[in-house]
């Protein structure tokens, strides 16, 4: 699939991070993007700098996503292409014991629930609703569309405290190939990246030092993922037809450890 002016793509969680050097790179190809992201002000910023469409979403929401699928549709018509960033985490022990009271608690089922419901279930609801409007598409060069889903490293190597994180990504990298087996005979191709240590927003609030040691962590080469490293990959997921069903660690060769 070409991408160039006469391609249109959503970027979900494209506000920030991974999304935002995503929505650039394919700004610069020339491609019609539309931002969906929970956050209006940091979504209008990056719209407004990239000239991008932001259309307020909660991936949570079956209405939210309906509308910002029509709003995006109005703007720059049917999209060919769909990358899922949007998600997030929380770090909680699945049960511990409090070192001065003995106090003994556990990882809050709805806690997790939501974690899931966010990446996993915020994912496959964004795959759907453009998968059905890719289908309403005249296939070029024998596909309509393809998508790239949002795992992490945590998928298989998730530390302590990841016990929600680990399985939302997993999820997701568990549904990439029957989904693409699904979307087969419509000419709809679907891969997944799993990256590891990114230095994106996430990390602002980390000392420097931390950083460095994050980094220093990598076999090679020894720093922290660019976001355009990621973004690279997502186009080059979308531009390769025979790419599909696939999913791909973006890690530097990093294996976590448990903490």
């Amino acid at each position: 699939m070409k991408v160039d002016s006469s391609l249109v793509a959503v970027v979900t969680g494209g506000a920030s991070g991974l999304g935002h050097a995503t929505v650039v790179a394919l700004r610069e190809a020339g491609a019609k993007v539309a931002i969906f992201d929970l956050n209006p002000d940091t979504g209008e910023k990056v719209a407004a700098a990239t000239g991008a469409t932001f259309c307020q979403v909660d991936v949570l929401s079956d209405e939210s996503v309906d509308a910002a699928f029509a709003k995006a549709r109005a703007a720059n018509g049917q999209e060919r292409a769909l990358v899922c960033c949007a998600g997030g985490g929380n770090a909680i022990t699945t049960a511990r014991r409090d070192r001065k009271t003995g106090e003994i608690t556990f990882f809050p089922a709805d806690k997790f629930e939501w974690v899931l419901k966010l990446n996993t279930v915020g994912t496959f609801r964004c795959v759907t609703r453009s998968a059905a409007g890719m289908m309403t598409l005249d296939p070029i060069d024998g596909e309509r569309g393809a998508m790239v889903n949002t795992a992490s490293a945590a998928a298989t190597d998730g530390q302590s405290g990841q016990a929600a994180y680990s399985a939302a990504k997993a999820g997701i990298v568990g549904m990439t190939l029957p989904i693409a087996r699904d979307l087969a005979r419509e000419g709809i191709r679907i891969n997944t990246i799993m990256p590891g240590i990114f230095d994106t927003p996430a990390m602002e609030q980390t000392p420097q030092e931390m950083k460095d040691a994050l980094g220093a962590m990598v076999p090679f080469p020894k720093r922290m993922g660019a976001p355009a490293e990621f973004a690279s990959l997502a186009l080059e997921m979308i531009r390769n037809g025979y790419f599909n069903g696939e999913t791909v660690r973006l890690d530097g060769a990093i294996r976590m450890g448990p903490r």
